[in-house]
Formats: C-alpha cells, structure tokens, sequence
C-alpha cells in the first residue's frame, strides 16, 4: 500500500518525493506523465544543457496551451501558446535556470491575505528564509547572511557575461541605476541590475530531479514511474483514496492513503476539476459528479511581457544561459535576453515584464477527459494599471538602449506606448500561478489551505505554484523549491 502517491514529477514533486521518502517506514510512489530517467548520465545532454531551451515544435517534453492573453474587442485577440515541462524535473528541466528569490513584499501581502487564520503558519519571509537558504549551495555569497552553502542547488552568477549583457548593464548605469551584486541578498534592493543567480554546474541545469530525487531512487520505499498519465482522482465520499491513470493503450487504479497534486499550475488545477473540485454549475455542464464546491481555476496570476527588438551588432551569440543580467525597478524587471529569437543577424530582444498584475486569470476545462487541454485566458492589459506600468516601462526600456552605442530602436513608439501598441507586442513569462489558490476559510477564491489541504476534502494537498495566493515579484522557480520543502514539512509533522 502506498501511503503518499504524488501526481507529477516536476520542480515540487521531485523535491517532495525525495523528502517524504526520507523516513524508511513511509512508502512514496511518484508519478509523472512525461518522459523519467533512472539516472543523470541517462538524461539526453539537451535537456541538461543550460544554454538550451528544448521547448521547440518538435519536442517531446512538453505540454502546449493555446492562451488567450487579452480578448479582441476592435482588435484581433491576441494568443500565444505555453508551453510546460512534461519529463522528470518539470518546467525546471527546460527553463532558462533563472534563480531568484520573491522578495520580502510578496511574503508580506501573502501573510496579509491569510490573516484571521489561526491554523495558517507562517508565511513571512522570516519564516520562509530558512527553506531557501537550505535549497541552496551559493558558489558567491554561500558565507553572506540569509544564504546556504550546504544544500543540493548550486547556485551561480555570470563571471563573463555576454557582450549584449555588458552593453545594457554599463547603458543602466548611465542611466544612474546601481549595481546590486546579490539579487538574492537580504532584505535585498528594490531598484538596481544585476547578474541573474542561475540553479547551474558544469554547463548544465541542476533541478529537484537531479539533485534531490535521484541520488535518492535507491531507496526501496520509493518508486518513480514516467508514462503515467493521471485521469482523475478516486474518493470514497469525500477522501481522495487513490487515482486512476491511463498509460498507453493501458489503464489502472493506484490506491494510496494520501495524495499530494504536484502537476503544475495548469495540469494541477486540471485535474482538480476533473475529478469534481470545482464550480458544481462548470462541473454538471461537463458531466463531472461534483465531489466539493472549490473556486478552482477561477483565479490565477502570470506576468506580462513586452518584447522590444533592437539591432546591436556585437558579433554572434556564444552559449550562456538565456538571460544573465536584469534591471529590476520594484514591479518590472527589464531583460536583456543574452540569446537570439530571430535567425537574423545583429536583432535582439529586451523583455519588459510587468511582476506584480492588477489583473487576473481564468482556467476552465473543455472537457472531461484530459485530451481536451483547458481554456486559459490571461486577461492581461484588462487593468489601468498594468496598462500605464507597462507603458513607462517601456519608455524607460527605450531610454536605455538608447545609451548603447550603436544600438539601433525602431519598435518603440515616440511619445509612449499605447495599449494597441502594447497588444501587438503583448507577450507572457510563462509564470502562471494561483489556479489552486492558498487562503483563509473566508476567502472566496481559497482551494487549499496554508497548510496545502484541499479544502472540502480529506487525505488530498497540492503543492506546486498553483497555491501561490498572490503574484510573485520574481521569476517562480527557487520559490516553488522554498514551497515544497515547507510543504514536506508540514506533511511530516
């Protein structure tokens, strides 16, 4: 009998799985839909490679959303497609190693929204600090206050940036931006550039799945399947008992005493309505029995990105990982991409992200059966906020390059960007949160506890992004690291 199945093998599932399995006497099964490997020398060098993104047409190792990121009106809508990691290791295994902390802030508005609750932890960033600083083995500022030096990611900086890189940073400091060495530094500074702390050795990515799961498959209380596709959640009234799963031509049943969702913020949700946590009108409409009433997918968060070309010629590109150096100014971050997005010569792109959105989200399921892929849409530029923010971050954007020297900018508009100029150049970061959102039993939009419980039900949790209750400042990956290890504490005490 399996005492904990967790469902997805990615950044939190992997971490968790490892941790659980710690304790001899508690058997862990984890399964993951994708692609698993047994050990790192059996992983193909493209996905460990930092200086790729094995997310193009032809992968295997991703899933694909169509999202709707704004809605037409007068204008066509815009859509892109999303793309997660579908293999061991999750979207971390296929990501561009960023590693940056949420800051102190996003730790403070997510302990104010579960406020009232006296079984809602700590969610501080006191609290949170020490789950971070354990993840991490800082190759920088291991000794520095607030950071690790002993825990399984390693954690680095660029030492020889890209040209590209060197250009926007000494442009930033024209400008009369500071340097901050330590994006990761506490408390940290809200304004400055910096070089991206990268979960990177030797070239290659190192996740949860290399670094915390498979040095631990040894261990005869755990087991690791890949090709598992799971179909919905089994209840004996309102107890999750177990799952069902198709895999292949194949189909079964595994029975567990708990099951922990770790899927992702999109698959996570997916399968919470499926299998009948959800909205009962959404849920009956589908032909799905209701099982408990939960706001699932009714709210998320992600960051809108514009996407600035420039022409620099600067020679070619050389590999690095995607993105070494940011500009932060409190609620945008302003990135210097080090790799190309067109084939043509001398083009290169500067990403404006807006981190903290006014507006918000919604997943909703097409079907019952998982080979319908949900509905995502963004909502973005719905908010006169994100709308202005946006708009200025791009003009301070087009005030930096223009101290390049050589740098040739033709897409920003004089006189600032309006919103069909930000539409037409409206992209996403791929950091899509909050569809199973953490609350207090007041709140509305709440699916799990603090304590990652699924509300309304028994022996079921979710730990990956989709808890977060509030947007995230930074890019999401060290903090989805920071949630499982809280997580495994609370489902070990």
């Amino acid at each position: 009998m399996v005492d904990t199945l967790i469902v997805g093998a990615g950044t939190a599932g992997c971490l968790l799985a490892a941790r659980l399995s710690a304790d001899p006497d508690h058997v862990v099964r984890l399964v993951e839909a994708g692609q698993v490997w047994g050990s790192a020398d059996s992983i193909p060098r493209e996905v460990l490679r930092a200086d790729l993104m094995p997310i193009g047409p032809e992968s295997p190792w991703v899933w694909r959303y169509r999202a709707l990121l704004a809605a037409g009106g007068v204008v066509p809508d815009t859509v892109t497609e999303l793309v997660r990691g579908r293999l061991l290791g999750g979207s971390g295994a296929i990501n561009g190693g960023y590693f940056v902390r949420a800051p102190a802030g996003d730790f403070a508005s997510w302990s104010e929204e579960l406020r009232g609750d006296p079984s809602r932890g700590d969610w501080s960033f006191d609290s949170v600090l020490p789950a971070y600083r354990d993840i991490e083995r800082d190759h920088d500022f291991g000794s520095a206050p607030g950071h690790g030096v002993t825990g399984p990611i390693p954690v680095r900086r660029a030492t020889d940036p890209a040209p590209v890189a060197v250009e926007f940073t000494s442009a930033a400091a024209e400008a009369g931006f500071a340097e901050i060495a330590d994006l990761n530094a506490v408390p940290g500074a809200p304004v400055g550039f910096g070089p991206v702390p990268c979960n990177v050795e030797a070239g290659s990515r190192i996740g949860t799945a290399t670094a915390y799961l498979l040095p631990a498959l040894a261990r005869p209380n755990l087991s690791v399947s890949g090709g598992i596709l799971v179909t919905r959640i089994r209840f004996h009234g309102t107890r999750a008992v177990g799952v069902d799963y198709r895999a292949g031509e194949l189909s079964g049943t595994i029975e567990a005493d708990r099951v922990v969702v770790c899927a992702g913020a999109v698959e996570s949700a997916a399968l919470l309505l499926r299998s009948g946590i959800g909205t009962p009108a959404q849920l009956r409409e589908l032909g799905i029995p209701v099982i408990s009433e939960a706001p699932t997918g009714a709210w998320f968060s992600d960051h809108p990105e514009i996407g600035v070309e420039y022409g620099l010629d600067i020679g070619p590109a050389r590999p690095g990982v995607p993105l070494e150096y940011v500009l932060t100014l409190d609620d945008i971050e302003i990135r210097p991409y080090s790799i190309p997005f067109t084939p043509e010569p001398g083009i290169h792109r500067l990403g404006v992200a807006l981190m903290r959105p006014h507006s918000s989200g919604v997943l909703r399921l097409r079907g019952a059966d998982p080979q319908h892929p949900p509905v995502l849409e963004h909502r973005y530029l719905s908010e006169e906020y994100d709308r202005a923010a946006l708009s200025a971050a791009v003009d301070l954007a087009g005030d930096v390059l223009a101290r390049i020297p050589g740098a040739r900018i033709s897409s920003i508009p004089r006189g600032g960007a309006d919103s069909a100029w930000l539409r037409a150049n409206l992209g996403t970061s791929q950091h899509l949160s909050g569809t199973c959102r953490m609350g207090v039993d007041a709140d509305e939009r709440a699916v799990v506890d603090p304590r990652f419980r699924v509300r309304g039900v028994s022996g079921l949790s979710v730990v990956d992004l989709s808890v977060a209750p509030v947007p995230l400042s930074r890019g999401p990956q060290a903090t989805v690291m920071m949630i499982a290890e809280r997580a495994a504490g609370y489902l070990t005490s």
